[in-house]
């Protein structure tokens, strides 16, 4: 079966460590991630960041359900490695790059593959609802509120 995979960008005006912190706060992603149902921490690293996370997405089409587990690079990048799920893989990682002190171009690399044929209209709402709509989430919640003196 086909592997589909793209890579989108956004550039968010909040400083690299606040956009990958936000990312960390694995509970509180269902209420400013629009697709997302659920996010459920299975397990924590030995700095206690969530290590293995259960998810349910809107996907427009269906409600899909996968776990993976999180390898962290901070504030650089967060690697996701597909454990489970309605897909057969589903390979994903996260960049940070500061443009300025508070100006970051944040990517969203994902690789899909959900185990059948899937016409390219359907990938496109697939695509739509877990790249595209992550990525305007994470701005819009990021400049909804500004950054913390403190981080800046």
């Amino acid at each position: 079966m086909p592997d589909y995979g793209e890579c989108q960008h956004i550039e968010i005006a909040a400083p690299r460590e606040r956009c990958y912190d936000a990312l960390l706060d694995a509970e509180a992603l269902p209420r400013w991630q629009r697709a997302l149902r659920a996010a459920r921490v299975l397990e924590r690293d030995a700095e206690g960041r969530p290590a293995v996370l259960e998810y349910e997405v809107d996907a427009r089409v269906r409600t899909v359900r996968y776990r993976i587990r999180q390898r962290y690079f901070p504030p650089a990048r967060i690697v996701s490695e597909y454990l489970g799920g309605d897909f057969r893989d589903f390979g994903g990682e996260w960049r940070f790059a500061a443009l300025a002190p508070d100006r970051t171009r944040v990517e969203l690399d994902l690789t899909i593959d959900p185990g059948r044929f899937v016409p390219g209209p359907v990938r496109a709402l697939i695509g739509d609802a877990v790249m595209r709509r992550a990525l305007a989430d994470l701005k819009a919640h990021l400049e909804a509120t500004p950054t913390p003196v403190s981080q800046r």
